[in-house]
């Protein structure tokens, strides 16, 4: 049973340091994350493992950095043809490095892959996103 509790201890420092080193706001902090003002008390599991799995421990492991995750996701969300997620993603995109002419391209290129419908959807939604900011 210690050894068990203790594992679990472990793993739960582990998340907390990577929250701490990510400066990712999870679903206890005092500011609402996104997925919070989304979904509020509606869907509150699916919140929380959003704050805290996702975003609290995947997003926040080494072997990828966040810029390659953003442009994964950003082509995952257009291949699957879910643009009512692409808005936030490309806005992360952006904060983690990626260039609005490297997304274009990435979605240029996936038109080939995806499909044209797919692509000139999720484009129309990143010119949407992009003419926003300037």
């Amino acid at each position: 049973m210690f050894i068990v509790f203790t594992c679990i201890k472990l793993v739960e420092f582990r998340l907390e340091k990577r929250k701490e080193r990510r400066n990712i706001k999870m679903s206890n902090s005092k500011e609402p994350t996104v997925a919070q003002k989304k979904l509020g008390n509606f869907a509150p599991k699916l919140v929380q493992l959003t704050d805290d799995v996702l975003f609290g421990d995947v997003w926040a492991r080494k072997e990828l950095s966040p810029r390659d995750r953003s442009l994964i996701t950003v082509a995952s969300l257009l291949t699957g043809g879910n643009t009512e997620q692409l808005k936030s993603h490309l806005n992360l995109a952006k904060q983690n490095g990626l260039l609005e002419e490297e997304l274009i391209e990435a979605m240029t290129h996936l038109a080939f892959y995806a499909g044209w419908p797919k692509a000139m959807s999720a484009m129309m939604v990143a010119r949407d996103v992009f003419s926003q900011e300037k």
